[in-house]
């Protein structure tokens, strides 16, 4: 319930700023994911008590839920940056970073993982 009510309230940039620095995905991709140009998330960061929309405090919540079990799944946040820029079959042929910018690619790219982490291969 907290992370509903945090996404609710909208996710301050600040706390952005951290999921950013610990996730493999540079300010390009963090601005084409959330849907809006990098000079605005530049403008974002020089504003004090930034606070995200909610639909981009989900989507900012949803990738670092992506991160942090893509780092758990592999052994370095290298190797899974690197994934996610490999056409991958079982993905329809597309890259897994091209997925992550909606809910849905989101879940296909997280079972992914979780075949990855269970051993299970196509």
């Amino acid at each position: 319930m907290l992370i509903v009510h945090s996404i609710r309230k909208g996710i301050s940039y600040s706390f952005f700023n951290k999921i950013k620095n610990n996730s493999p995905f540079t300010d390009i991709e963090w601005a084409d994911f959330l849907n809006i140009s990098t000079k605005s998330l530049q403008r974002y960061k020089n504003e004090k008590r930034f606070v995200f929309k909610p639909i981009h405090s989900e989507k900012i919540i949803e990738l670092a839920e992506v991160t942090n079990f893509g780092n758990t799944v592999f052994d370095t946040t290298k190797d899974f940056y690197s994934w996610l820029k490999t056409t991958s079959i079982a993905l329809g042929s597309m890259k897994p970073l091209e997925l992550l910018k909606n809910s849905y690619g989101k879940e296909m790219v997280m079972e992914e993982l979780n075949r990855i982490d269970q051993g299970i291969f196509v």
